[in-house]
């Protein structure tokens, strides 16, 4: 690959990322473009714009955007009409922001010219086949930096020398091990590495960042009701809201109650097993709403047909193919099958659970004519069950007669 003129990196204004955008500078004697995105982290920002400067980066060059309600629209929510799970238990909210960060990326990369883009995975996960074959999926002449896979700084003391003699600053607890890495967006926060690397060890309290210990959540249970509209959430507690917004109080409710811890061990996408930290409030209530929802508006085929198709749309989102044709075409069936999904779902949030209480809508399926133990009126005649019964079991008899005069 030819060296670079000028790149575009995925810039949080960490160590690391600093770090690379100086090692970008002094590797490949490139420009660099900063782009820091404001996912719903819970941090401030600003600070990345200032160490930019400090590192030399013009300030035309520096773009951070708040992009909390195209993350949520565009990405979560239609992650989230699939009710995708990966592995039976990941909401996957580190997975669904990479498509949106590298969309970003190549689109800036136009707007002032650059020729790469760069980002701060390491070659040990997941994340950098997300980051790139969204890249590559959106443009396929990009040229695609991953520093981690070229360098020599193998070790914390070799970044922390560079970062030394490149006057990088070091914040006082980083001059150590790190006891474990996080990654946070609206969805979720993600700790991995160092105190948590033996899954055989209880993750230590400190590192829930999100969440109270639901052993010391409130004794009181609180109940919160949930708005739908063709599969998304539109309002809490009967207020209607933008859907960064609605994330944000089903996390703030759920966090308070200790709502969507999870410690699991799960399959990279690169081949190696890895143990993580999640802590996923607002996601784990709008799942359980969505589920509740979804209940009475849709058809039994439609849903059992959609549970089918789910775990592949989970896979693709974990692999990094959210633009690929197969995610598009799953999209589609599974937008198609949200029409009626409409209605509103009351939970109650108690010491780290999150349950249906109730579920309502003008689009019901339910008919309490049809189910009930009282006198239904003649809404469903019971000596039909007969006919049904024996032509549903014609088969299973003519397998049982063949079997017994078999073995006769």
């Amino acid at each position: 690959m030819s060296a670079p003129k000028k790149v575009v990196l995925a810039y949080s204004g960490g160590l690391d990322t600093s770090i690379i955008l100086k090692w970008l500078q002094t590797e490949y004697g490139c420009e660099v473009v900063t782009f820091t995105a404001d996912l719903g982290q819970g941090e401030e920002l600003e600070p990345a714009r200032q160490k930019a400067i400090a590192l030399g980066i013009r300030p035309e060059n520096i773009h951070i955007e708040d992009v909390r309600e195209e993350f949520v629209r565009d990405f979560v929510f239609p992650m989230f009409r699939a009710n995708a799970v990966y592995e039976g238990l990941y909401l996957l909210g580190t997975s669904i922001a990479r498509p949106l960060i590298s969309k970003r990326l190549v689109e800036i990369a136009e707007e002032v010219g650059a020729d790469a883009v760069a980002h701060g995975a390491t070659g040990k996960g997941n994340d950098q086949v997300r980051f790139e074959l969204a890249a590559y999926a959106l443009n396929p002449d990009i040229k695609v930096i991953a520093p981690w896979r070229e360098w020599d700084l193998t070790s914390r003391t070799k970044l922390l020398d560079f970062a030394e003699k490149n006057q990088i600053p070091i914040a006082k607890d980083k001059r150590g091990e790190a006891p474990f890495s996080v990654d946070a967006n609206l969805l979720h926060t993600s700790s991995e590495g160092k105190v948590l690397e033996d899954p055989a060890e209880m993750a230590p309290d400190y590192v829930y960042q999100r969440t109270v210990n639901p052993e010391d959540a409130p004794n009181e249970a609180e109940f919160v009701e949930v708005g739908f509209e063709r599969g998304d959430a539109v309002s809490v507690n009967g207020e209607a809201m933008s859907p960064a917004t609605v994330l944000t109080k089903l996390n703030e409710l759920g966090g308070k109650h200790g709502v969507g811890r999870l410690d699991l061990v799960e399959g990279r996408f690169v081949g190696m097993k890895s143990r993580g930290i999640y802590e996923t409030p607002g996601g784990t209530i709008l799942l359980e709403a969505h589920r509740a929802i979804e209940s009475i508006t849709m058809d039994r085929g439609a849903m059992h047909l959609k549970d089918q198709l789910m775990p592949q749309y989970a896979e693709l989102i974990y692999n990094g193919f959210w633009y690929s044709p197969e995610r598009t075409m799953l999209q589609a069936a599974i937008d198609a099958s949200q029409t009626h999904v409409t209605g509103t779902v009351r939970l109650k949030l108690y010491k780290g659970s999150a349950r249906t209480v109730g579920r309502w809508s003008d689009h019901s399926l339910y008919s309490e004519a049809h189910v009930t133990f009282e006198d239904d009126a003649g809404a469903y005649d019971q000596k039909d069950a007969a006919g049904f019964i024996q032509l549903n079991a014609l088969r299973l008899k003519l397998l049982a007669a063949r079997d017994r005069r078999l073995k006769g």
